[in-house]
């Protein structure tokens, strides 16, 4: 399945790279030696060098990773994020990250020079950037900040993450 280079974005192969630049910024994909991109038009056939399990592996990775890199640059890629909790706010001080999330002290993080952090409120914020596996990590390490508890569902998620509940304490029948 070809990857379709969508108007506005150039993308040029050289030996074992892929460059795409386009409105949002450039991203370069270096290649793996048993895989090879070929340009025709607008479109990028990605094939490899072989037919055995790794080869049929890295022609897949390959594919989605040029694919991805001329999605950032045509469109970008964003994570959205939700705090719940009594008193959870995050803020943002410059390149700074700071979540407030029922520790003795706030959760401060860097922000990358590549992403773009913005604050709808003080309970959501939204992560976006042209490289998907930066804008990833970075908003699965704010999330890391505090894990959603199953029993209070209090905790940073991303947005429309289902929290699956449990149960609290049963008391059997000789309890009192």
């Amino acid at each position: 399945m070809p990857v379709i280079v969508p108007n506005g974005v150039t993308v040029d192969v050289t030996a074992g790279q892929v460059n795409a630049s386009g409105p949002k910024g450039k991203l370069s994909v270096s290649l793996h030696p048993v895989v090879s991109v070929a340009k025709d038009g607008t479109s990028l056939n990605v094939s490899v060098n072989g037919t055995g399990r790794t080869e049929r592996a890295l022609h897949g990775l390959y594919r989605a990773l040029v694919n991805n890199a001329v999605t950032g640059v045509h469109s970008g890629f964003e994570k959205r994020l939700e705090l719940n909790g009594v008193g959870y706010q995050v803020q943002l001080k410059g390149k700074k990250l700071e979540l407030s999330v029922g520790y003795s002290k706030p959760v401060v993080f860097d922000v990358p020079a590549d992403i773009t952090v913005s604050l709808p409120d003080n309970t959501h914020l939204v992560v976006s950037g042209v490289d998907k596996q930066a804008v990833g990590q970075f908003a699965a390490q704010v999330r890391a900040s505090r894990v959603p508890d199953p029993y209070k569902a209090k905790g940073v998620k991303y947005a429309g993450e289902f929290i699956r509940r449990k149960a609290g304490k049963a008391f059997g029948a000789g309890a009192k």
